[in-house]
């Protein structure tokens, strides 16, 4: 069975309640757009959802994840909107920031940690911090590079009797940060619900021409003499390494009418100084989620040579 025939079924069986819809409708529309328009596979499913989820006049949130789903750890977790059933603690639990959130904080198991979110229209039961819990039918999500998984009322929760010593999954960098690299700075996100792309010349690649949001990241190159790693800053750990709040980026791009002096300021202030950067690694970058300024041997000169080459 094809890829696609594979994932027309799963998403024939999460809307067969809602719509009157037959396998071969779903493959037709996923095959217009792998095959005819050259959308990416995943993209491809998640556009094709979303139509049914409007046509159905569902949230996301209301979608089963359609079949058994497989029991994974945290992380096995590397894709978006996948379903699957995890066995993990309530290692911390953050005051949510909306009313639409019943709960928010930290999972974790033996592989490392993961944020979770529980939606308060789930109506389900309150995890308890340093309890273990088997989650079965949650659903993966991602931004801005880190991966989370959300509670929805299709979620189920049982109690777990059993300990787990969770494990640290964070990797420790360090070396002369030299390169700064394009798409950082001030930037714009698609502002569609569950859709963080970055926008290019004000376009979406999946929802097409749009305002966005802005938002602020560094993609930073560090060299220690022997290998390169790249690291990727949110916008709250942007903020914290430069001292520039995205309020006073904005009023910046605004009195230049350009974005890129965001930019390059950053890359006045920080390139060519040595840091440690700790935090989750995601595909070939780390997460920097700690940052430490290190006193080290840099060359300013050399720096700027080998940031200009990569």
């Amino acid at each position: 069975m094809t890829d696609l025939r594979t994932q027309a079924e799963e998403i024939h069986e999460q809307f067969s309640d809602q719509l009157e819809i037959d396998v071969d409708d779903v493959h037709e529309r996923l095959e217009t757009l792998v095959d005819e328009y050259k959308v990416p596979l995943d993209e491809a499913r998640r556009s094709v959802t979303s139509t049914y989820l409007d046509e159905a006049g569902m949230d996301r949130e209301e979608l089963s994840g359609g079949g058994g789903n497989e029991q994974v750890q945290v992380s096995d977790v590397d894709a978006a909107e996948q379903w699957v059933d995890l066995t993990a603690k309530v290692v911390e639990l953050w005051e949510p920031n909306s009313d639409a959130v019943a709960q928010v904080g930290l999972l974790g198991d033996e592989t490392g940690t993961i944020k979770f979110t529980k939606w308060s229209k789930s109506d389900l039961q309150e995890l308890e911090e340093g309890e273990v819990y088997h989650l079965r039918n949650v659903v993966t999500d991602e931004y801005q590079g880190r991966f989370s998984v959300k509670l929805n009322r299709t979620t189920v929760i049982e109690d777990a009797e059993e300990d787990i010593e969770v494990g640290d999954d964070d990797t420790t960098v360090e070396g002369a940060l030299v390169d700064i690299q394009s798409g950082s700075g001030l930037i714009k996100r698609c502002p569609e619900e569950d859709c963080t792309r970055v926008l290019q010349n004000g376009r979406c690649s999946e929802h097409g021409e749009a305002e966005g949001e802005f938002d602020l990241r560094i993609k930073g190159v560090l060299d220690d003499g022997e290998d390169v790693h790249e690291v990727i800053f949110d916008k709250e750990a942007t903020e914290d390494f430069t001292g520039i709040t995205l309020e006073e980026a904005k009023e910046m791009a605004m009195d230049a009418l350009d974005t890129t002096v965001v930019a390059d300021k950053m890359r006045k202030e920080t390139l060519g100084r040595y840091y440690r950067v700790t935090g989750p690694t995601f595909s070939r970058y780390v997460l920097a989620d700690e940052v430490e300024e290190l006193d080290g041997p840099v060359d300013a000169e050399e720096t700027l040579i080998k940031a200009r080459s990569i």
